[in-house]
């Protein structure tokens, strides 16, 4: 199974295993050991933790809870109680351990909870920080990634420029084309 990670935070990405949201969502984590490596792949561990059935049902409850947690920050009620309280509960936990070995690598280590701690934390240092009101959703009508807008004027649409900038761009272009012939008909 192949992840992306373009979010921008670890937070976000996780978010990003539920494709397509809103229209046919698609679950990158439907099993343990998806989730398994889905932690190698995101640089969080080096070799995948073990995981059960439990664990994966506490990852999508966070996963879940994030994705509410970064939709609701613009809204009268801003962050939910039940959400930050099952964000602050993962975030309480030891996160990843981190070694310098002998041949100059940094080492990861530690097991499922420690890999949620560490997302968790990360989404904290998000949500509670500067960045918090530069996470965007995908403008493209069936994306629902959610990213970091780091552009200097805080105007980016889409979560990648390769994928849906790109497949927006072209629809546009074809689009002008085709008024562009029918009106010369």
């Amino acid at each position: 199974m192949t992840f992306t990670f373009i979010g921008g935070d670890i937070a976000l990405d996780l978010v990003g295993t539920v494709q397509q949201r809103r229209t046919e969502p698609r679950d990158l984590l439907d099993t343990p050991a998806a989730l398994g490596s889905w932690a190698v792949a995101a640089g969080l561990v080096d070799t995948a933790p073990a995981v059960d059935d439990d664990a994966l049902a506490g990852t999508i409850e966070l996963r879940e809870a994030l994705y509410r947690l970064a939709s609701s920050r613009d809204t009268p009620e801003g962050y939910g109680a039940r959400d930050r309280a099952t964000l602050n509960g993962f975030a309480a936990g030891a996160p990843v351990t981190v070694a310098l070995a002998a041949d100059g690598r940094v080492r990861r280590t530690g097991d499922i909870s420690a890999v949620l701690a560490t997302v968790a934390r990360s989404a904290v240092t998000l949500f509670g920080g500067a960045d918090a009101a530069r996470v965007r959703e995908c403008e493209a009508p069936t994306c629902t990634r959610l990213y970091v807008d780091s552009s200097r004027h805080g105007s980016r649409r889409w979560c990648d420029m390769r994928r849906c900038g790109n497949r927006a761009k072209a629809a546009s272009f074809r689009a002008r084309h085709r008024d562009g012939l029918a009106a010369d008909a």
